[in-house]
């Protein structure tokens, strides 16, 4: 078998979905598992679509995510240009469809749009359009009279009627269709632009791909891709059809979820390193029961055999879980410099940090997270004293007053505001009280953060807060206690 190359052919038209970086990913497993190629082609011969700058965004997002295309745009091969748009410019498309033209597998169709609305059927609910292969009876003379005349045209496909095709996909395996049930697509557009279908195949061809990777969307449109490649005699790739991602609620994932892209994923705080992971198990499953994988590792162990038909569920919270795998794996320094500005946006006053930083790093799973574990140091909230009865801790209000107005004139006494100084402070009063640390653990965090959940234990709060705040908090604790 020769060289396995795959194609990453994307379309510029904003922020890349999910679904289109999984496609880039597999596509890229799939050539260098094989020690292949991966190519980068731009497919913008939808103009009307196009939107400026997602360029960039496709190259930004290849980079960081750390799939180095060996061909595209800027690494020309031998086989570019890469980008449709100058493809087109060079009548390559009008080329290859003349050729069908003069096979008899393709013909000029000068139908118009008021024509073309008669033809409309409506099969199981959907309004489509299926040609009736009208302009097929043309002669050569009329068609050369209508070409002369600068009569608008398309060309479209000559696609059989009777009998059926088969083509093999290498998931949903051998799949066969009734010829009836494929239109004439049309090949090259009225303003002289190939379509989608058409280009892909041509390029994909003339490039030397051998894998084509795509979401199972294009299923449908296979048989017409294989009609054409027959016409040509060119031989037929190995078709990779990915199933569906659906969101929690089983449908398409969209852009109204709020993380169906990429960029989105970026902005709530995941680390891109945990993204291309997640995305990886979208469809697929390892060998063994695995679920952390580098982009190497993913590299190795990737087998495409190992795909599922069955759509893929986008599960935010089990996305959430692995980020915060990750974050726990960081190198520290990693994760204070990505952390630091978000702690100096909610914290003004004059804390460590750095310790801050240590105390949350395993306690979250996405960055922005860390505001709602942090802001109690630079604010006590509000908060409901029934915070102070924990069933298990065998506290209650009383028992709470208790403890803090019998602890008050200890930490008043104390001047070491170490986080192991004010342990042993509160290890000897549990003692000579003769209850369990979380007794008394319980009403000082309480009194200390004014919140049910905290990235660290009391003494270790205290410290960070400093002797005055800490007296401060806990005398605003049983005055709340006091007068309730």
């Amino acid at each position: 078998m020769s060289k396995v190359r795959t194609r990453f052919a994307p379309s510029p038209t904003g922020r890349m979905h999910v679904g289109n970086l999984r496609t880039a990913l597999y596509a890229y497993l799939i050539a260098k598992h094989e020690g292949g190629d991966f190519i980068l082609r731009i497919e913008d011969t939808d103009q009307e679509r196009l939107v400026e700058g997602a360029v960039d965004i496709i190259y930004r997002t290849l980079e960081k995510t750390g799939l180095v295309h060996d061909e595209g745009p800027d690494k020309d091969k031998g086989v570019g240009p890469y980008v449709q748009s100058e493809r087109q410019a060079s009548g390559i498309y009008l080329e290859y469809a003349r050729k069908l033209v003069e096979s008899g597998k393709a013909y000029y169709c000068f139908c118009d749009k008021e024509r073309l609305a008669t033809l409309n059927q409506v099969i199981d609910g959907k309004e489509i359009n299926v040609y009736d292969k009208h302009c097929l009876s043309l002669s050569k003379e009329e068609v050369a009279e209508k070409l002369a005349s600068g009569m608008p045209y398309v060309i479209r496909q000559n696609n059989p009627t009777e009998g059926t095709t088969t083509f093999s996909d290498e998931i949903y395996g051998d799949i066969t269709v009734d010829n009836s049930e494929l239109d004439d697509m049309i090949l090259i557009k009225s303003d002289g632009y190939p379509t989608y279908n058409f280009a892909n195949v041509v390029d994909d061809h003339l490039m030397g791909i051998t894998h084509v990777v795509r979401g199972n969307e294009y299923l449908s449109s296979s048989p017409k891709y294989n009609r054409l490649y027959d016409a040509f005699g060119w031989e037929v790739p190995v078709y990779v059809h990915c199933p569906l991602i659906t969101d929690e609620e089983h449908h398409k994932l969209s852009k109204r979820c709020g993380h169906s892209s990429y960029e989105d994923l970026i902005d709530q705080g995941f680390l891109t390193e945990a993204v291309v992971n997640y995305v990886a198990l979208l469809g697929w499953s390892p060998s063994n029961n695995e679920e952390i994988f580098t982009l190497d590792e993913l590299v190795k162990e990737f087998d495409y055999h190992h795909m599922s038909k069955s759509p893929a569920v986008f599960d935010y919270k089990k996305l959430k879980w692995m980020n915060g795998e990750y974050i726990k794996k960081m190198d520290f320094d990693v994760f204070y410099e990505k952390a630091e500005p978000i702690l100096k946006e909610v914290l003004t006053k004059d804390f460590d940090l750095k310790k801050i930083a240590e105390m949350v790093k395993t306690r979250i799973e996405t960055f922005p997270e860390i505001k709602d574990h942090v802001d109690f140091f630079e604010e006590l909230p509000e908060y409901d004293i029934a915070m102070y009865t924990h069933k298990k801790m065998k506290t209650t209000t009383e028992s709470s007053l208790e403890v803090l107005q019998e602890l008050l004139p200890l930490f008043e006494a104390q001047e070491d505001y170490s986080n192991d100084a004010l342990y042993q402070t509160l290890a000897g009063y549990v003692e000579k009280k003769g209850c369990k640390n979380g007794y008394v653990m319980w009403p000082v965090r309480t009194a200390a953060s004014g919140k049910q959940m905290t990235p660290c234990g009391a003494t270790e709060i205290m410290e960070i807060l400093g002797k005055e705040e800490s007296i401060k908090r806990l005398k605003k604790g049983i005055e709340l206690l006091q007068n309730a």
